[in-house]
């Protein structure tokens, strides 16, 4: 079983930047991908990003290529998503998943959504 807590939600301007953190329980953290995943209002929950159980391979949605960086710390049980450029459009909660079997294939470019989840941390960009 794993727990798994987010934080660094908030609200912030168009162009600013936030740091939103997963801690996670279980002594098995290191093992699994983690992945972020977001849900605006009157929307389905969509994919922002992934990571590898050693962080040395990363997947993004085309929508945050390039303004987002996943990372983890397996050290800590947490795992991070910088936003960086952000926009209205980033408006949503922001969850963090994982699972004991691979959530993504960068390469196969296929992504699932995992059977543990976060509360979810409220990410408000105002234009």
């Amino acid at each position: 079983q794993v727990q798994l807590v987010e934080s660094g939600g908030g609200l912030v301007q168009a162009g600013g930047s936030l740091r939103l953190s997963c801690a996670a329980s279980g002594r098995t953290f290191s093992r699994y991908d983690m992945g972020w995943f977001r849900q605006a209002p009157g929307k389905e929950r969509e994919f922002v990003a992934a990571i590898n159980w050693s962080g040395d391979s990363t997947y993004y949605a085309d929508s945050v290529k390039g303004r987002f960086t996943i990372s983890r710390d397996n050290a800590k049980n947490t795992v991070y998503l910088q936003m960086n450029s952000l926009k209205p459009e980033d408006t949503a909660v922001y969850y963090c998943n994982t699972d004991e079997n691979p959530l993504f294939s960068s390469r196969a470019r296929l992504v699932r959504q995992g059977d543990y989840w976060g509360q979810g941390t409220q990410v408000t960009v105002s234009s």
